[in-house]
């Protein structure tokens, strides 16, 4: 459960015998953004000099932090950990920056030693007003007087800022630089109560949102379901002031600086309408016949396998049917290099794409206008299930061309309404920069990518001055550390895995849903089987096998009973989530990615888990195999990095417990070398870990 920074309870305000503030309950959980939203003479400003002891309160409570603090004057207040940047910003415009900053910290009486400090840290923030510390304040811009404002409440390292209308009377764009380091300042731990009297900059800049009119707070919850809420629109921007939105009391800089627009989108879901098993079940059994005999009139491969088979489309009576399908393969698909599977006429084609070849000769696979159309859908869902809205600012760091990420990332995020900033991977510096620039909200990447991010930010100090919140990665195989470690190093951001493969239109065929514990993928659009990869029967729900797909509405290139070679399980039983989607786990390997090393069968799956769990391993590693020639024996050794800042004297125990695990659990001895962090190579794309000298070639993991 949230500390809370802040608790209101009954509160009442008076100015002499007039009543300004009502019943006033409000809370706060700590490190968050609330804000207090409302018309000239809603009570706002006076709820936070209430708060800050600067006007006397007749009933109810104020507790921070857990501790009564009501009644006390604001000298306790900023003691107890409260600082207020004031409406007007109120500086004394004949004394310097220097002299207005140092105001901050008179009620504290601390050691001139410590106000310089301070300060610099006030300049770390606000780099343009330090260019003008002996400078009068009154001589300052409106942008500059506000940062002062804002640098003098922050001198006494509050843990609760109250923030009273910082845009006023600023240009658009200094009002987006001070809004950036109100998200800068909560991401370093700052709890802040915004007062705005732009409904749209408070509402999109806050976790949750309290409605005043009146001197009541007359709604609150959370920030972007308010803004998106249509009573809350026609308060702010009703049919009584359409022919004079000046008129209305937030006029024209209220909610019309959100992209209204995308109004529509927010009410949209892409979520399916399918509601029940059953009516799944008939779903899939329709599309399933609808794709055996699309693919048998359009397809001459098909066509070829069917007649071997025996099969016709008329004999898909039941979704037990699907047993009686032959199986397609990779091989296939590069049998029939340039189109293969191909099920329409040339004229119906509008794409090609490709995989990535990162597992021999590249699969291409066309597309109708109606696939991409579904492509796009389902991958909005995965947006959608993630928690990403029209709000959001969605930096793209994967590949762009042929192969289908970028793509299917772009126009998903463009689908649902969001901001794309497509940058392609690599580029550290760029991306860095586009981070910073454009506070974007969600990363979207591989893992190894999301990895080498997160160290590089981690490593120039800038995790509180992004503003990523979510990363989506997919493409390959990550470890409990390596997420663990990603999502640390970008100051707490939610992780959701995506996976797909070109074959099945790209990524975003599921996603990890927010509990965490499973992908929830589309059964609408395919059917999943898991086989076993040697019988290729079915194996019990929950069991590991290799996912088998066949797709029910797919026109250019359908597939039917393709082994993907990725390995997962079925998670049985409804997800806590509510999703009607069935689910599986996430991608443990792929079944032709198998090691065997003296008779025994390994997944670098089985090694990632095992790294995991060991204190003081990092989550990169790589596994050489080799063959001495005279004796013929196989040798494997394990190079794993230490955790960032291990002790180098505990690398031989480290080792030792690697080698113990891995004999326990695998039933292998590997000689293990422990590495410092950060020297093994990163990628933007797919790391290579497992090479087999053994092959000839080496094997990708």
């Amino acid at each position: 459960m949230s500390e809370k920074i802040i608790e209101i309870k009954s509160l009442d305000v008076f100015y002499g015998a007039a009543q300004a503030l009502f019943d006033i309950h409000l809370s706060m959980d700590r490190g968050g953004i609330a804000a207090l939203v409302g018309a000239n003479g809603a009570g706002k400003s006076t709820l936070l000099k209430a708060i800050m002891g600067l006007v006397k309160t007749k009933n109810g409570t104020i507790r921070i932090a857990g501790a009564d603090c009501t009644g006390s004057n604001a000298i306790k207040m900023v003691r107890k950990g409260l600082s207020l940047s004031p409406e007007g910003r109120e500086l004394f415009g004949e004394l310097t920056v220097r002299e207005n900053l140092v105001l901050g910290v008179l009620p504290l009486k601390i050691g001139k030693a410590e106000s310089e400090k301070r300060m610099a840290e006030v300049f770390a923030r606000f780099p343009k007003i330090e260019q003008r510390v002996e400078q009068q304040a009154g001589t300052l811009s409106g942008g500059e007087q506000q940062m002062v404002a804002m640098g003098r409440a922050l001198m006494a390292k509050p843990s609760l800022l109250l923030l009273d209308e910082p845009s006023l009377g600023l240009a658009p764009l200094i009002t987006d630089e001070i809004f950036d380091i109100i998200h800068q300042l909560s991401r370093s731990g700052v709890s802040i109560l915004l007062v705005e009297q732009n409904a749209a900059r408070a509402l999109s800049a806050s976790d949750t949102s309290y409605l005043m009119a009146n001197g009541r707070i007359v709604d609150s919850g959370d920030s972007k379901k308010l803004l998106h809420d249509p009573a809350l629109r026609r308060a702010f921007l009703g049919a009584a002031s359409e022919n004079n939105p000046d008129a209305s009391r937030l006029g024209a800089s209220g909610l019309t600086n959100i992209r209204l627009e995308k109004d529509d989108m927010s009410h949209k879901s892409f979520m399916p309408e399918i509601q029940s098993e059953e009516e799944l079940c008939a779903h899939q059994l329709k599309g399933l016949q609808w794709t055996v005999k699309h693919a048998c009139e359009g397809s001459s491969f098909y066509r070829q396998l069917f007649d071997a088979k025996g099969i016709k489309p008329e004999d898909i009576q039941s979704l037990d049917d699907l047993q009686k399908l032959p199986f397609t393969t990779a091989d296939d698909l590069r049998d029939g290099y340039p189109f293969p599977l191909r099920s329409v006429p040339f004229e119906q084609i509008v794409r090609i794409h490709a995989s990535s070849g990162t597992t021999g000769k590249r699969k291409v696979m066309a597309y109708t206008q109606q696939d991409i159309d579904d492509w796009v859908h389902f991958f909005a869902r995965g947006y959608e299930m993630a928690g990403v809205t029209s709000l959001d600012r969605i930096q793209i760091a994967v590949g762009y061309g042929v192969w289908t990420a970028g793509m299917g990332f772009q126009l998903g995020c463009e689908k649902i309404g969001a901001l794309a900033v497509p940058t392609g991977p690599g580029n550290i510096d760029l991306q860095c920069q586009l981070m910073l620039d454009f506070q974007s909200t969600v990363f979207c990447s591989t893992a190894s990518m999301a990895l080498l991010m997160a160290e590089e930010i981690h490593k120039r100090g800038i995790a509180d001055k992004i503003n990523i919140q979510k990363i989506i990665y997919g493409s390959e195989r990550s470890s409990v550390s390596m997420r663990k470690k990603i999502s640390e190093l970008f100051g707490g951001a939610e992780l959701f895995d995506i996976p797909g493969l070109t074959e099945l239109y790209g990524p975003g065929t599921g996603i990890e849903c927010p509990n965490h514990e499973c992908i929830h993928y589309w059964a609408d659009y395919y059917i999943l089987e898991i086989l076993d990869p040697e019988t290729l029967e079915p194996v019990k729900p929950g069991e590991w096998g290799e996912m088998v797909v066949t797709t029910l509405c797919k026109e250019a290139s359908p597939l039917i009973r393709y082994r993907t070679r990725d390995l997962t399980r079925i998670i049985p039983g409804p997800c806590a989530c509510g999703s009607i989607m069935p689910r599986h786990s996430r991608i443990k390997g792929r079944s032709d990615d198998m090691m065997k090393f003296r008779g025994v069968n390994i997944y670098p799956s089985s090694i990632d888990t095992i790294l995991s769990a060991i204190p003081g391993l990092g989550s990169e590693y790589q596994v050489h195999l080799s063959r001495n020639e005279k004796n013929g024996r196989d040798s494997m050794l394990l190079m794993v990095e230490e955790s960032e800042n291990c002790d180098q004297s505990r690398w031989k125990d480290l080792a030792d417990e690697t080698v113990h695990q891995h004999k326990k659990q695998l039933m292998v001895t590997p000689e293990v070398e422990i590495v410092a962090y950060g020297s093994l190579p990163r990628s933007e794309r797919k790391s290579q870990r497992i090479f087999d000298t053994r092959l000839g070639e080496d094997i990708v993991g």
